[in-house]
C-alpha cells in the first residue's frame, strides 16, 4: 500500500521548483515547491505518542515519504515538527488552531445548532439603533464575542488536526478520530459558514481524503505549470516571427 501511494510524489513535487511555468501555480510564492524533510520512523513513533493517537495511514505515510510538510494545496502542508518547550506541533498559519490533547475525541458531524446562530444574526445591532458611534461599536464587539463563542469553540474541532491555510482565514482539517478519520474538512467559519466535508470535483463530488486531496493538487499543479510554459513558449515564437 505505501508504494503504492505516495511513489515517487516528492520527486515530482521537487521538480516542480525548477519546472517552466511553476510560478503560475497558486501558492507558489508561499512553498516555492519546497519540502521538509520526511520523519524519521522514530520521530513519528514519538510524535504519535506524545499526541496519543496514531494519525491516518495515507498522512502517516505522507510523513514518513514525502515529507514532514511544505509544498501542497494553497499556500502548503502545515509542517509537523518537534516544538521548543517539548512535544510536537504544526507549524503555520493556523497550525494553533489544533488541540493536541484532544486529538482522541470524535470529531463532531455537525457544528453550533442552526437555531441558535439564527436567533444570534438577529440579535446583530443595528446601528441606526444607537445615539452614538461608539455604543454601536461597543454593541457590536460585544455581539462578535459572543459569535466567536459559539462559531469557534474548540469543542467543534476535536479530533482533528488544522493542515492548512487556504486564504482570508480559510482552512482544510484533516479527521483523526470519530466516523470521518482520515477525511478533510473545509473550514469557512470566518465566513459564517460552518464546517463540511471537502469534496474533490463538484459539491456533490467525492469525500477528500488526505491521498485524494494531496495528489489532485499535485496533479493540478503539473498541469498548471505546464500549461503555462506552453502558453509562453507560444508567445515567445509569436514574437520571434514578428520581429522577423
Amino acid at each position: 500500500m505505501t508504494e503504492q501511494t505516495w511513489a515517487g510524489v516528492r520527486e515530482r513535487v521537487l521538480r516542480l521548483r525548477s519546472a517552466p511555468g511553476a510560478e503560475r501555480v497558486f501558492g507558489y510564492h508561499g512553498h516555492g515547491f519546497a519540502l521538509a524533510d520526511p520523519l524519521t520512523a522514530d520521530e513519528l513513533a514519538d510524535a504519535e505518542r506524545w499526541l496519543g493517537v496514531r494519525l491516518p495511514d495515507a498522512y502517516r505515510e505522507f510523513l514518513r515519504e514525502v515529507g514532514a510538510g511544505g509544498a501542497g494545496p494553497a499556500y502548503g502542508v502545515f509542517p509537523l515538527r518537534r516544538a521548543a518547550g517539548g512535544g510536537w506541533e504544526w507549524v503555520g498559519d493556523g497550525g494553533n488552531l489544533t488541540t493536541p490533547a484532544r486529538l482522541t475525541e470524535p470529531f463532531p458531524l455537525a457544528g453550533p445548532d442552526a437555531e441558535l446562530l439564527d436567533a444570534l444574526e438577529a440579535e446583530r445591532p443595528d446601528e441606526a439603533d444607537f445615539e452614538s458611534a461608539e455604543e454601536y461599536e461597543e454593541a457590536e464587539e460585544a455581539w462578535w464575542d459572543r459569535w466567536e463563542t459559539l462559531m469557534w469553540s474548540d469543542d467543534r474541532t476535536v479530533g482533528a488536526i488544522c493542515l492548512c491555510h487556504i486564504g482570508c482565514a480559510e482552512r482544510r482539517w484533516l479527521v483523526v478520530s470519530g466516523p470521518e478519520r482520515g477525511r478533510i474538512w473545509a473550514d469557512a467559519r470566518c465566513d459564517g459558514i460552518d464546517m463540511q466535508p471537502l469534496r474533490l470535483g463538484t459539491d456533490e463530488g467525492t469525500p477528500a481524503t488526505f491521498r485524494s486531496w494531496y495528489l489532485a493538487w499535485l496533479e493540478q499543479a503539473e498541469r498548471t505549470a505546464a500549461d503555462a510554459a506552453r502558453a509562453a513558449e507560444g508567445a515567445a515564437t509569436d514574437g520571434a516571427a514578428m520581429a522577423g
